[in-house]
């Protein structure tokens, strides 16, 4: 195991000082003032928070002398520097694992990708450890502590406990994931939902900075949700929040792996794409690949079943706008590839399912390649990182 692995902690002991490193994280550079600003402290408070970020080497203070205020002291800017520490993040899905190496500033530095054989916890927890052991091994090279690991799994995710209660795609029940993968890599591990950990990621590096509610629509194999409420990402009493994929638009739908009718993942999801279009046009369609090439060819039956999707889908975001009025939906996701057959439905059917201003909701697609599922976990790692002490 690399000498690098660390488990130094973070100087940021208080609330107030976890929150004044987030904002410069996701936000900075910044001065001072802008930091009290932002965050809703004094001066003081601010200057306190910082001066041990400084002297760790987390935070840097910048002159910039064009920024000379009235009185004559230039104003400094505060930013992260991000080659303070690494992170590991690592996406499971039902074939490979994905992993990646990033920086402080969660900037991808190495990518990975290692098939599986199989699903059974056991080999793909040695699979897992083999990829997080090549990663370290570059780290090694950059000579910059590994500061934590991150996983993120379908499903429902207990990430307080590190257990996957529940992964359909991968068929786990009730897997201590956290403690297996921390007690053969000697590192600090987060688990959570992959759609939660893209959303944090969203929320700290990516679409989502500076906005207070928001949510994160992810369209693919299956039809996730992750939802930010007054700054927070929400996971609920049970760790299924914002499960929309298994919200009933059509009570006469087909049926759905949960046991309902009619979900939106029953209808959209890459499996019930697959179906529609093989049922459609009497060809034995193999994956969703071939689903989008018969839609492009234009096969009226396979359009068709991309156009049903889209009303679901659109119907989806409208529940979840309705219920808590975000400013922005981020749709993303692998089944971004064939948005140009379904972005009309989708806008349509939310515009009639939105109620009042919900309408207003901002949606905005965001095509991510598959690696920043796995940045989205260790964006999950920072975070636990930077708030372990603090909460």
């Amino acid at each position: 195991m690399s000498s690098l692995s660390s488990t130094e902690a973070f100087p940021a002991n208080t609330p107030a000082a976890s929150q004044i490193f987030t904002t410069v994280l996701s936000e900075g550079p910044l001065t001072r003032l802008d930091l009290a600003r932002r965050a809703g402290l004094s001066a003081a408070a601010v200057t306190k928070a910082v001066r041990p970020l400084i002297e760790a080497g987390y935070l840097v203070e910048d002159v910039d002398e064009d920024a000379r205020p009235a009185l004559g002291r230039p104003a400094n800017l505060v930013r992260v520097d991000g080659g303070r520490a690494l992170f590991i993040g690592v996406k499971v899905t039902g074939d490979e694992i994905i992993g990646v190496l990033t920086d402080l500033c969660c900037r991808i530095m190495v990518a990975r990708h290692l098939p599986l054989a199989g699903r059974d916890p056991v080999p793909v927890l040695a699979s897992t450890v083999e990829l997080v052991r090549e990663l370290l091994t570059e780290a090694d090279g950059l000579g910059v502590p590994v500061m934590g690991l991150g996983i993120a799994v379908s499903g429902a995710v207990d990430r307080a406990e590190g257990v996957v209660r529940y992964s359909p795609f991968l068929e786990w029940h009730d897997v201590p994931l956290a403690e297996l993968t921390a007690a053969t890599t000697g590192l600090p591990v987060t688990v959570d939902n992959d759609v939660r950990a893209l959303t944090v990621a969203e929320q700290w590096f990516g679409a989502g900075v500076g906005l207070s509610d928001f949510a994160v629509v992810t369209v693919g194999a299956g039809i996730g949700c992750g939802l930010v409420v007054h700054g927070k990402v929400v996971a609920g009493a049970h760790g299924v929040a914002g499960e929309i994929g298994h919200v009933t638009v059509d009570p006469a739908g087909p049926p759905c792996h949960c046991g309902n009718r009619g979900c939106v993942e029953s209808i959209a999801g890459d499996a019930a794409i697959v179906h529609q279009v093989s049922a459609a046009t009497g060809t034995e369609v193999t994956d969703a690949a071939q689903a989008l090439a018969l839609a492009r060819e234009g096969v009226a039956g396979a359009r068709a079943a991309y156009a049903r999707a889209g009303d679901a889908i659109g119907r989806g975001i409208a529940t979840v706008a309705n219920l808590f009025g975000p400013e922005r939906v981020i749709i993303s996701g692998e089944g971004l590839a064939a948005y140009d057959l379904f972005a009309e439905q989708i806008r349509d059917a939310f515009t009639a399912a939105a109620f009042g201003s919900a309408e207003q909701c901002d949606l905005k697609t965001r095509p991510l390649p598959f690696e920043e599922w796995a940045r989205g976990a260790a964006a999950t790692a920072i975070q636990s990182f930077i708030r372990s002490d603090a909460h």
